[in-house]
């Protein structure tokens, strides 16, 4: 059962996290030229940041699914888990408080007459460059797992 759940988990996480690091990295570049140039490249924002709210519920799969495998391979406890669950938490967070919202403040912003630009696309891609750090960490752990005895 285990293996199972370790499957669902990685194939969960390349599924929905990929999307949404992915395209909450290219909305800063489009929110930048769409206030450079109104009236151009809204639709594209618009499909972007449905991408990352679409993908961030799907990637509910993902903590749910490594809590269930880390139970199963009784390593709950360990110390790479416990700061996965930390870090993955972090990750929900920014991304839900930070750039979600911030994606959001730009559609709205350029929806308005005239645009204006109340969150810039700079404090976005911060945002979008912590959610990714923390993933990559995350990752790191999954792979390396300190104290394993697999050898990785």
């Amino acid at each position: 059962m285990s293996k199972v759940l370790l499957i669902l988990h990685v194939l969960a996480a390349v599924i929905a996290i990929g999307p949404v690091t992915v395209a909450a990295s290219m909305f800063p570049a489009a929110a930048r030229k769409a206030f450079a140039e109104p009236g151009s490249g809204l639709s594209v924002l618009r499909a972007l940041n449905r991408i990352c709210r679409v993908y961030a519920i799907i990637g509910l799969a993902v903590p749910f699914f490594g809590l269930a495998t880390a139970g199963s391979m009784k390593v709950f406890g360990d110390v790479w888990v416990l700061v996965s669950i930390v870090l993955t938490a972090a990750a929900g967070g920014v991304l839900a408080l930070l750039v979600l919202p911030g994606q959001n403040a730009i559609l709205a912003a350029l929806d308005a007459e005239p645009p204006s630009e109340p969150l810039t696309a700079g404090k976005v891609a911060m945002y979008t460059g912590m959610f990714n750090l923390l993933w990559a960490v995350v990752t790191v752990l999954m792979i390396v797992r300190p104290g394993s005895t697999t050898g990785a």
